[in-house]
């Protein structure tokens, strides 16, 4: 992992520098774990019993390490309870292991997503991929980059020429007979669809401009809260699939450069 916290480009606020902190302390326990779970794949239960400690790990990590520099600010987290800090304004909303599937079958792609909730609106993100060594961070007003590298969304307007990546339903979740209508129309207008596994990293690919656009149904809160961010600072809108501005609670996420995400919707709603 290279030095994410100094060197040269855009300054980084002491609140970022402690989120990224976190997030590659929790990252190094995940490399590493990630490393030996080829060697698990001989029974059915060693593996997701490997994943699943492998996750709260990273979560106990990333616990300990915002509280340590921010004892009075509360969690949202996929791993346990909410826990109400003595400043009730700010919570941290965080995923450890976004990609939890990825990860289980050896897959490299996943990340851990933190975001800065404060007063009911996200001021602050970061999703780190391990694998890749890349670092995703935004602030409210600052911009969204990559490493040290400031990026914006995609500048396409040929919705043809566009990349698209979704979430698709899985065994016992989500509507498939609507997920297929959805998609239909995609694969007729576009140069093609993903389904990469990590909500996280499918906003982050958003705000770098790698995809030009992405809708989901279904993602939790801790899913988008840290992309949500990432998007908008790099000059995306952020809507449910019903246009309204989008919030982590949503149960739908559109993501996409202003020049294509009201055809986006227009697509999924029609």
């Amino acid at each position: 992992m290279r030095d994410l916290l100094g060197g040269r480009g855009q300054s980084k606020s002491a609140t970022v520098n402690v989120m990224i902190q976190a997030a590659l302390k929790a990252a190094r326990g995940l490399v590493r774990d990630f490393g030996e779970i080829g060697n698990l794949q001989i029974s059915k239960k060693g593996p997701a019993d490997f994943v699943s400690n492998a996750d709260l790990k990273a979560d106990r990590t990333l616990r300990e390490e915002l509280t340590k520099a921010r004892p009075s600010i509360g969690f949202m987290t996929e791993e346990g309870d909410d826990i109400i800090g003595s400043d009730d304004s700010q919570r941290w909303i965080i995923d450890p292991l976004d990609g939890t599937t990825n990860f289980l079958h050896s897959v490299p792609h996943f990340a851990i997503s933190i975001a800065l909730e404060k007063e009911n609106e996200i001021v602050a993100a970061v999703v780190y991929d391990p694998i890749k060594d890349e670092l995703f961070w935004s602030e409210k007003g600052m911009g969204t980059f990559m490493n040290d590298r400031r990026i914006r969304v995609s500048e396409r307007k040929d919705f043809s020429e566009c990349l698209m990546a979704t979430g698709a339903p899985f065994k016992g979740h989500g509507d498939k007979q609507l997920f297929v209508s959805e998609l239909t129309p995609f694969l007729n207008e576009t140069s093609g669809i993903r389904r990469l596994g990590a909500a996280a990293l499918d906003f982050a690919y958003v705000a770098a401009g790698r995809f030009d656009g992405y809708w989901e149904r279904g993602i939790k809160p801790w899913d988008a809260a840290a992309g949500l961010l990432l998007v908008k600072e790099a000059g995306g809108y952020t809507t449910s699939l019903e246009g309204k501005p989008s919030t982590p609670y949503d149960a739908s996420f559109v993501a996409a450069p202003p020049q294509i995400h009201g055809h986006m919707l227009r697509l999924l709603n029609s």
